[in-house]
């Protein structure tokens, strides 16, 4: 199975049964919440969402690989686990980055929302969710 392959099922799987052996052990990540280094963090991280959030769906509309670089297109949603339960939708994109060894050794994702805008979805939830 190639990278796209297996990249495709994780974010179907997502946040369980993720492929960490496609991570080089130095992965820097970045997102708007979080900027770190290494496979390890990378784990705990999805292991907070799964063991924090409720009911996490990580649909992936497109993915593409231009030589060393992989781009997806995503919507990320979650329940909160809060007495009004709002479910909170982030859409955005991913730039990884691939090393010579074949694994990502970079990974960048962009929201298409501010971060104030995440918050108005926990307090203000749409009636329609």
């Amino acid at each position: 199975m190639n990278i796209i392959e297996i990249l495709k099922a994780d974010y179907k799987n997502f946040p369980a049964d993720q492929t960490y052996s496609i991570y080089a052990e130095n992965v820097y990540f970045q997102d708007p919440m979080n900027r770190f280094k290494g496979i390890g963090r990378y784990q705990q991280m999805i292991g907070f969402m799964s063991t924090f959030f409720k009911d996490i769906k990580l649909d992936l509309h497109n993915i593409s690989q231009v030589g060393d670089r992989i781009e997806t297109r995503w919507t990320l949603s979650w329940t909160v686990p809060v007495p009004w339960q709002p479910r909170i939708a982030i859409a955005g994109w991913s730039e990884l980055k691939v090393n010579t060894s074949g694994l990502i050794c970079s990974h960048i994702d962009y929201w298409d929302c501010s971060r104030l805008d995440v918050l108005k979805q926990l307090l203000f939830p749409a009636k329609t969710r």
